[in-house]
Parts: C-alpha cells; sequence; structure tokens
C-alpha cells in the first residue's frame, strides 16, 4: 500500500459507508459470500450491493469465484477479501498465526491423524450440545458447518450413490453432506493429514453427541471424491 496512487483507490472505495459496511462483513465471514448473503445480512437490495462489489473489486479489494447458479439462472459469484489485498488493520492476523504456530508445533511433536481426530472429536461433542433440541442431527450438523464456514451442501437423495444392499443410502436415512468451502483450505494443503483429521474428528464428534445418527463414511482431502461426509441415522 506504498503506492500513492492505490491507496487513494482503496481510501475512496471504502469512503462510502455502504461499501465499508460490505467489507467489514465479507472480512468477518469466514467463507465467500454471493451478492443476496450480503444484501440479506446488511438489509440492502441486491441491485444495491452489486455495483460497490464491483467497485471494490477493480480497487483490489475483494476476490470473485464463479460457480452454480444464483437467480433467474445467472452464475453465482461469491466475494471475499483478495489475498494480496492492502491491509487496513480490520482482519486480525493473530488467528492464522497461531494456527500454523500449534500446527507446526503439533509435528514437530509427532502428532499422529489420530491425535488430531481425537482433540477434534471432543470439540465436535461440546459443539453439539447446544443443538439438543434440534429436529435432526443432519439439520444441526449442517447449520454447525455453516457457522464454521464450511458451506455445507445436502445431496439431492436422487444423486446419492448406490449402499451396499443395492438401495440408495436416502432409502435407509443417510445424506451426503459436501463442504463447498474449507475455511482451512491453506492448512490442509500444508497439513492434510493433521488438520483433516481435526475435522473428521470434528463432525463425528458432533454426531456422537446428537446421539441419533452415525458417521458412514469421511472423505477428505486426499480422497476419490474429497470433502464430504455421509452421514445415516440409526
Amino acid at each position: 500500500m506504498s503506492d500513492p496512487a492505490v491507496r487513494l483507490d482503496v481510501l475512496k472505495a471504502l469512503g462510502d459507508n455502504t461499501r465499508y459496511a460490505i467489507y467489514l462483513e465479507l472480512a468477518r465471514s469466514p467463507r465467500p459470500l454471493a451478492t443476496a448473503d450480503i444484501a440479506e445480512s446488511l438489509d440492502l437490495h441486491a441491485n444495491t450491493v452489486r455495483p460497490h462489489l464491483e467497485r471494490m473489486r477493480d480497487a483490489g479489494l475483494l476476490a470473485v469465484e464463479v460457480g452454480g447458479r444464483g437467480d433467474v439462472g445467472r452464475p453465482q459469484h461469491r466475494y471475499s477479501i483478495a489475498h494480496d489485498a492492502p491491509s487496513l488493520g480490520l482482519e486480525p492476523p493473530s488467528i492464522p498465526v497461531l494456527a500454523r504456530m500449534v500446527l507446526a508445533i503439533a509435528r514437530r511433536l509427532g502428532a499422529s491423524p489420530a491425535d488430531a481426530e481425537s482433540v477434534g472429536f471432543d470439540e465436535g461433542h461440546r459443539r453439539a450440545r447446544p443443538y439438543a433440541s434440534a429436529p435432526s442431527t443432519l439439520e444441526a450438523l449442517v447449520s454447525d458447518l455453516d457457522r464454521l464456514g464450511f458451506d455445507p451442501i445436502v445431496t439431492d437423495p436422487d444423486k446419492v450413490p448406490p449402499g451396499p444392499d443395492g438401495g440408495s443410502f436416502a432409502d435407509d436415512g443417510a445424506a451426503v453432506v459436501a463442504f463447498a468451502n474449507c475455511p482451512f483450505s491453506d492448512l490442509a494443503q500444508e497439513h492434510p493429514e493433521l488438520v483433516c483429521g481435526l475435522h473428521r474428528g470434528l463432525v463425528a464428534g458432533f454426531v456422537a453427541g446428537m446421539g441419533d445418527a452415525d458417521i458412514r463414511d469421511f472423505c477428505s482431502l486426499t480422497s476419490r471424491t474429497p470433502c464430504q461426509v455421509t452421514v445415516a441415522a440409526r
């Protein structure tokens, strides 16, 4: 941000109150957000939000990814803070730094994937407690994964692969939950055995804490069908 022209453009982009509010919403989100998500959070119309997003993108503040379909069949754009965006002092850097150091310590001490899964299990079990009255384990799990930024998507039952008996998983009360986003993706690339172990344990502990479902399969970053879990009702 040493270039005066770049600094001026950034300040102009965030000088508008609405753009600043949008930037804060994205900075605080653990996953990329669609225009509709931002509009709903800030109680604005999507048509009001869209040009502000483009203005910040032009200033180098935002990154955009395109995938799936949004309203009226248009490709859905999801926005996040750009990796090379100038530091504005809005995003606390301590958490990512702490996570990297803790993982480095774990590897230095010889922590195994089983150790990571055990730690994740305890955390998942704890996170399940507030959902004791939820209508179902699946609904509670999806809600908590969404809060953590994994952007979970429950697979259409018609697309669930056949089970061992030839019937579909949907027939025996199971569903596949895919993770459209990983808030720990950078760390997972560097330490897949530990980070994916933590995630596996987190999900398993949550489901065990709910008490009426089981994990049938968990596919991590290194699997043929990565980043999804099959949850089966008992």
